[in-house]
């Protein structure tokens, strides 16, 4: 059917080109001749068309040009990886300033680290120097004679009960006892921080100072360890070391921010009396 509806239309230009091919053609007129000989390759090529879609039997279809489309498809998909690029980039310049901030961080880290320690170590010092002795007036582990006849864990809690009750002397020298026997158990520092408590109790300040400090060291993260600082910083203040109780208060505020109210409150109260700079 194509073919067909092709055919006249086809004929017709045939024999208008042969027409035009039969004319005398004026040499002047060259421009129109190449024009003609452009019209009849066109018309030859498509004759060819016409029959090679008759002789296959399938329609002849023309597509149109898709270079405009094809140019407008790579450039958007250019402007795509552009974008993708661009992205990257930031991504890969944001990870190298984050792991620079986290080496500057552990660095800075690294140097408050090692200006606490040293400041323990300073502290530990001064309170030698001052002859604030750690575990002060401890009796020596015994080495021999007949083995104790309650566990640790009764001697303690046989010694807080007499703390409780009011019996300080009892306290104070169960308390001594098991710093003695137990020295390097989890509980030795908390069995010091109640010594402490015990030496305070009696205005023994000195002896107090040096318990709280033998507790509080490594700066444990325990319930009582707050209070041990800023009863350390009392007994200070008692024993007219003023300023070591300022600086144990930095550390008290320091390490434990969010200390019990009553504490911080106390830790208040002994800045005022140890008049220490805001």
């Amino acid at each position: 059917m194509i073919f067909r509806r092709l055919a006249l239309p086809l004929a017709l230009a045939l024999i208008s080109t042969t027409a035009l091919a039969q004319t005398p053609i004026d040499p002047l007129d060259a421009r129109d001749a190449r024009r003609l000989d452009r019209m009849e390759q066109v018309m030859r090529e498509l004759r060819a068309i016409v029959f090679q879609g008759r002789d296959s039997g399938k329609p002849v279809v023309i597509q149109p040009a898709e270079t405009d489309y094809q140019l407008q498809e790579l450039t958007r998909r250019l402007g795509e990886l552009e974008q993708s690029l661009t992205r990257m980039t930031g991504d890969l310049e944001s990870a190298t300033r984050d792991g620079e901030l986290a080496r500057r961080e552990n660095e800075a880290l690294k140097g408050q680290i090692k200006s606490l320690s040293d400041k323990i170590a300073a502290f530990e010092t001064r309170a030698a120097a001052a002859e604030i002795p750690v575990d002060a007036g401890l009796p020596a582990p015994e080495l021999s004679g007949a083995p104790p006849t309650q566990t640790a864990t009764e001697t303690f809690n046989q010694a807080r009960q007499l703390m409780l009750s009011g019996d300080y002397d009892g306290a104070e020298a169960g308390f001594r006892a098991y710093v003695a026997r137990y020295g390097d158990s989890l509980k030795a520092p908390e069995a010091r921080y109640w010594l402490g408590k015990t030496l305070s109790a009696r205005a023994a300040h000195a002896e107090a100072a040096g318990a709280y400090i033998g507790a509080i060291r490594g700066w444990p993260a325990t319930p009582w360890a707050p209070d041990a600082v800023v009863e350390l910083a009392r007994a200070l203040i008692q024993i007219k070391k003023p300023a070591d109780a300022c600086q144990t208060l930095a550390e008290f505020s320091r390490r434990y921010p969010k200390a019990p109210p009553a504490v911080q409150g106390r830790a208040a109260a002994a800045r005022s009396q140890a008049k220490c700079a805001a």
